[in-house]
């Protein structure tokens, strides 16, 4: 035991707070175990930050764990308030209620999101704005007749876990950590309540002590971020990277390992929206350095994609159209602020509709991840080629037949 004038080893407790978890969690990697021992420090120091990080566990299975992480943050968290499922009013009222900061712990919260839950877009208004200090909304009270408007905050922690995925807009405010079902090698200690709630609670209230020590260090700091992560990814981390800065020893360096590990992670988990994924396959997989597609070709190769969605796009089974093709792409603009819209592609004595790579670069450029590396003798593609005034005949029922066999177009110049 410590005496009560001894300084707080702010390395050593969190190195405490993680075995802690470790004892009941099984992770899906080693980094989880560090952002979430931050996480639950950062929020005794909510007051400190302009912004906090959201903690999402998430599995695409029940019983992988993810409640009972929820449940180990709950005993390591200040003013900590579990719910399955509430409404914004509720939410509001208990952020402004006295007593401080309450740390927010939403279980299920698939039931919110999910896809039956029909959007629940007031809560993901309060999600959404409890990003950031000062954020406040606008609600009525009163009854009957007799209301009012007041301002409410709704900046807090909070901590989800769910089935699923979340609306983008919560999972780039966010620290994912996927969860899955323990393997036969992968123990955990059964966690009972009567006993490991009150060791929890001790640890809680010393990371409680220690916040008070560190509170205007970390107020006043600016760490540090790893190389390349910037904007968003940039906010979410920077509480977690303080609260490792003053504590010191291993955790600064082990916070940004962690730090770039869940970034890159949470990347590679992501599903790209639509047109993301319609303009990289055009440039990966279409174009592979052609100049100009027409329509029919482009549709014929997309069509052709093994784990794609573009045969089976719509709910009735059927492919992706030319119509559906436009409006997708018309989302987005061309190098000159116009939007992408189809034009004439001269082909032999016709000129369908079709789609230039110079319109596309833009999107290309600033939506798509960079593109694959291929090797100088590797074949670009199984696409129609059209290349230095030469064009592709569209028109020609044979041609197409010769696409669907061969994977290949003839190529005629243009006169």
């Amino acid at each position: 035991m410590t005496s009560p004038n001894t300084p707080i080893d702010g390395a050593a407790l969190l190195d405490q707070v993680e075995a802690f978890h470790r004892r009941f969690n099984v992770f899906p990697r080693e980094a989880a175990y560090v952002a979430v021992a931050l996480w639950d420090a950062h929020a005794h120091l909510i007051d400190a930050f302009d912004g906090t990080a959201r903690l999402a566990f998430l599995s695409p299975e029940p019983g992988s764990g993810k409640s009972r992480a929820l449940e180990i943050v709950e005993t390591l968290t200040p003013r900590a308030a579990t719910t399955v499922n509430a409404s914004a009013n509720a939410l509001f009222r208990l952020v402004e209620a006295d007593g401080g900061t309450p740390t927010l712990l939403f279980d299920e919260i698939d039931t919110v999101f999910g896809p039956k839950a029909g959007g629940n877009e007031e809560v993901r208004g309060f999600l959404n704005s409890g990003y950031r200090r000062g954020a406040k909304s606008l609600r009525c009270v009163g009854d009957g007749s007799n209301q009012s408007t007041e301002w409410f905050s709704s900046f807090c922690a909070v901590a989800m876990a769910g089935l699923g995925s979340l609306p983008d807009t919560i999972l780039t405010r966010s620290v994912i950590i996927r969860m899955r079902k323990k393997a036969p090698n992968e123990k955990a200690e059964p966690y009972r309540r009567r006993i490991h709630e009150k060791q929890g609670h001790a640890l809680r209230d010393r990371l409680a002590e220690w916040a008070t020590t560190v509170h205007d260090q970390v107020a006043e700091a600016w760490p540090e971020m790893p190389e390349g992560v910037s904007d968003r990814p940039a906010d979410v981390w920077e509480p977690l990277l303080a609260v490792a800065d003053a504590a010191g020893g291993h955790w600064p360096e082990r916070a940004r390992a962690a730090c770039v590990e869940l970034i890159k992670a949470a990347h590679d988990g992501d599903e790209a929206s639509l047109g993301v994924r319609l303009l990289t396959d055009l440039r990966d997989k279409v174009f592979s350095g052609a100049d100009r597609m027409p329509t029919a070709a482009i549709l014929e190769v997309l069509h052709g994609l093994d784990d794609a969605p573009w045969a089976d796009l719509n709910d009735d089974g059927k492919p992706l159209t030319a119509r559906g093709l436009s409006k997708l792409l018309s989302q987005y603009v061309r190098p000159d602020n116009t939007p992408i819209r189809p034009r004439g592609i001269r082909v032999g004595s016709g000129t369908p509709k079709g789609y230039y790579a110079e319109d596309l670069t833009d999107a290309w450029a600033r939506y798509c991840p960079p593109p694959p590396e291929k090797s100088a003798t590797s074949a670009t593609a199984a696409t129609p080629q059209v290349n230095g005034g030469q064009s592709v005949a569209e028109d020609s029922g044979e041609s197409r037949h010769m696409l669907a066999e061969t994977g290949t177009r003839p190529l005629r110049a243009v006169g």
